[in-house]
């Protein structure tokens, strides 16, 4: 698929190769290997809690205000970190549809990864870009950040419905859903022309494996399920709901399990045509 497009090679990203993979934030780990989520999640404060909320909006102010550049998992950064396997996804995307890039980003807080790539995002003739996530996270996204681009809502149908988005952002987000091949595929039924997969971990040994996260008091107190995935499960769904791979690139994120050996990893797909 990427020949056919003149670009000649399958690893898209080794053109628009960014910054050596930066180390995960102090603290952060993983650790166990759970039989079911309902077993993690008992040992867990979940993804609910206020205070993750709270923070991630405080900080993404800041940047919406001009005070700060960039925020992730609500920690503020003083220079940019540009995911440039993504920004070429996404341009990529809105070249083969005339100019209309109109992203749907499942999990995507208050709009991260909007306020961080929007610089490069504006060169789109058309730029809708459409965040779906838990009640709360939406209530506060449209009260302090919505306006004629970014728009907040609970779930992937009323935004398909609105929006009819062309590129399907999965960052960061399969390893904390409870069912993540579940949720992929009923992601996928909805047939988005592009889908970019971002900052996914997947274990070396090719199989599933549910952890705990703990995320240290200084970014916010958190612990919550994390699954490991299995890359060639993960692939063949996939190819089963008929999309070809454009490219693939290696993840920013780097991993802290005791006693297995895992990495992140991204992936570029196309929906292939009949």
């Amino acid at each position: 698929m990427a020949a056919r497009y003149g670009m000649g090679i399958k690893r898209l990203a080794d053109y628009f190769r960014g910054p050596a993979p930066a180390p995960a934030p102090r603290g952060v780990a993983f650790a166990g290997d759970y039989a079911s989520w309902a077993a993690a999640e008992r040992e867990c404060t979940g993804y609910s809690s206020s205070v993750i909320l709270e923070r991630t909006c405080a900080s993404l102010l800041k940047v919406k205000h001009g005070e700060a550049v960039y925020e992730r998992d609500s920690v503020l950064f003083d220079r940019p970190e540009y995911a440039f396997p993504a920004i070429s996804g996404l341009l990529r995307a809105a070249l083969l549809s005339g100019g209309r890039l109109s992203v749907v980003d499942v999990g995507g807080s208050l709009g991260s990864t909007y306020f961080q790539l929007r610089r490069f995002l504006r060169a789109a003739t058309v730029l809708e870009w459409s965040v779906v996530e838990q009640a709360a996270h939406v209530q506060c996204g449209r009260e302090h950040f919505e306006d004629h681009e970014l728009r907040f809502y609970e779930t992937i149908d009323e935004c398909v419905a609105r929006h009819q988005p062309n590129v399907l952002l999965l960052s960061g987000v399969l390893q904390c859903l409870p069912d993540p091949y579940g949720a992929l595929a009923d992601f996928l039924r909805h047939r988005p022309r592009h889908v970019i997969v971002d900052r996914t971990p997947f274990l070396a040994s090719d199989r599933d494996r549910l952890t705990v996260q703990t995320v240290p008091e200084w970014i916010y107190p958190a612990t919550y399920p994390a699954w490991f995935l299995s890359e060639t499960k993960f692939a063949g769904m996939f190819a089963e709901a008929g999309y070809e791979i454009v490219a693939d690139f290696d993840g920013a994120d780097t991993v802290s399990l005791p006693d297995e050996s895992s990495y992140f990893k991204g992936f570029i797909y196309e929906r292939a045509e009949p």
